[in-house]
């Protein structure tokens, strides 16, 4: 029961989070989306030059910060990794790549069915698809191995970086990018910004949220708990956008979004394949790097490598649509993850038959 609650004010946390960034001035239906933070980041440091998606987005450093204290504080703050941590790096950039081409991640994709975007809702049958893709592979043995014990140093990798893009953020903001129209240009002031996120951190962190572990455990164990604060955050965000008046049902028109329904299917599939084989959703993965997973640390770099290909290659797509080469890219990085998928699923079986 008290695990219960725990995932439910999670829950409440981060619906709540999402409507006041929404409120103080993040982009409609996208106030709080990993995938699009992240990309926002990289164009603000410069790793791509796509003008209206460039800004250190400070919900990025608080969620990290915010799982690193509660962690500290709980005695859960465990530095581990060297769990095959080349191939968490490829599969966090093709992750990114059907992040962007749906134009969200995980997060996002609540609250846009929340706000009434029906593109959204065709999309999750893609991201059910995805993650039932990856549990195939997981019950056929796949394994990134296991992570070790590291120093406190390793652990402390992202933790650290992401106090110094706060630092850059304040600081020095001449030596970094800002979008002067476009979604880059609409941001929640940097106080709210900080409180939601580091609320948001702490919370996912005490209580494991995570958009695939939900439904993964669903599937494999019958375990429907994870899938509260999925609820929760669906409910609140929808209320906030009914009293404020937001709330706008349809496919046209929709925020950040487009109407092309396969893309969005298949955008989502990719996001929830390549995440079960890593572990976690892009927000999960930051929760993680937080609380000391060096593994996690590298794939979040590998999300911000994706963000940076998607936008110096014309893969990302836009209100207009998906373009030509996000759908090229797109065949390639699932070939990539299937291939990832089946080899380590060999690899594992092999080990098991292996005379001793």
């Amino acid at each position: 029961m008290k695990q219960k609650l725990v995932v439910i004010i999670a829950g409440l946390t981060v619906g709540l989070s999402a409507v006041c960034l929404g409120i103080f001035g993040n982009p409609a239906n996208m106030a709080f989306c990993i995938a699009c933070f992240l990309r926002d980041t990289a164009g603000a440091l410069g790793l791509h030059r796509a003008e209206p998606v460039q800004y250190i987005r400070p919900e990025i450093a608080g969620i990290v910060i915010g799982a690193f204290v509660i962690g500290l504080i709980k005695k859960e703050y465990a530095p581990k990794g060297g769990s095959s941590p080349l191939t968490r790096f490829v599969l966090g950039a093709c992750v990114m790549v059907g992040a962007l081409l749906f134009l969200g991640c995980p997060l996002r994709m609540v609250l846009r069915i929340a706000g009434g975007d029906l593109n959204a809702v065709i999309g999750l049958a893609g991201f059910i698809g995805g993650i039932l893709t990856g549990i195939f592979f997981l019950n056929r043995g796949f394994s990134l191995k296991r992570g070790y014990d590291q120093p406190a140093v390793e652990g402390a990798g992202l933790p650290v970086l992401s106090v110094l893009l706060l630092v850059l953020l304040v600081a020095a903001p001449a030596f970094v990018f800002f979008s002067e129209s476009g979604p880059g240009s609409m941001h929640a002031p940097l106080w709210m910004s900080l409180i939601c996120a580091l609320a948001a951190g702490a919370a996912a962190q005490r209580s494991r949220l995570c958009f695939i572990g939900g439904v993964r455990d669903a599937v494999l164990f019958r375990d429907f708990q994870m899938l509260i604060p999925f609820a929760v955050i669906l409910v609140v965000v929808f209320a906030g956008n009914m009293i404020t008046g937001t709330f706008s049902a349809g496919f046209q028109g929709q925020p950040i979004a487009h109407t092309e329904w396969i893309w969005n299917i298949l955008g989502l599939f990719l996001v929830g394949f390549g995440s079960v084989l890593l572990g976690g959703c892009p927000f999960r993965q930051l929760v993680l790097a937080g609380s000391g997973n060096s593994d996690a640390s590298v794939t979040v770099l590998g999300f911000i490598a994706g963000a940076a290909i998607c936008h110096n290659f014309g893969l990302a797509s836009s209100g207009a649509g998906t373009t030509q080469n996000g759908r090229i890219a797109f065949a390639i990085c699932t070939a990539v993850v299937f291939a990832i998928a089946i080899v380590n699923s060999m690899k594992s079986s092999q080990k098991q038959g292996a005379p001793v």
